[in-house]
């Protein structure tokens, strides 16, 4: 879905146009939905930026919340000292600087900067599911190198790792009895 977005007084007035899947929620909040790893919510009327996780909370989603914060907090949109932990569990949230002109929208500069946020991680979870959906496919349709056909794998006497006679026991340590 694309976003048109005008920026600046009436006289110098700049259209840009941002292709975002974005949604509008009933109190108004923005909630972007581009990123590989994080939802963002734009809340204009409690102006602040949060950051759900996807799906579980995990190392990748809490590196990918920490460099949406350090983005914005280069760029001055958020206040530095305001990120912290948001009411939901795994959210960071932060305040948006206050505009020092009121013909600046902190909200609409705030927009602009998440859609190059995204644009700029857009390669690297985009290759991370290339990655994922690749070792699905190796999993599902192996070269004919990795796999055997039915019958093919010769009978002997012993195989596998776990060898018949050996006894493993969690209190003691591992040892041999014969049959």
């Amino acid at each position: 879905m694309s976003v048109t977005i005008s920026i600046g007084k009436e006289d110098r007035k700049e259209t840009i146009r941002l292709e975002m899947d974005i949604r509008k929620s009933v109190n108004g909040d923005l909630m972007i939905f581009d990123h590989g790893d994080i939802d963002i919510v734009l809340s204009t009327s409690g102006n602040k930026i949060t950051a759900f996780p996807k799906e579980s909370l995990s190392d990748l989603v809490y590196g990918a919340q920490n460099r949406l914060f350090a983005f914005l907090q280069k760029k001055g949109i958020v206040v530095f000292e305001s990120v912290q932990a948001g009411a939901f569990c795994g959210a960071m949230e932060a305040q948006l600087q206050k505009p020092f002109k009121e013909s600046v929208d902190s909200a609409k500069l705030a927009l602009v900067n998440l859609n190059s946020f995204i644009e700029e991680e857009r390669p690297y979870f985009e290759s991370l599911e290339a990655i994922v959906a690749m070792d699905d496919e190796l999993l599902v349709h192996p070269d004919k190198e990795d796999s055997t056909e039915l019958g093919e794998v010769p009978q002997s006497t012993e195989q596998g790792s776990i060898r018949k006679g050996t006894i493993r026991d969690t209190y003691s340590l591992t040892y041999s009895y014969t049959i």
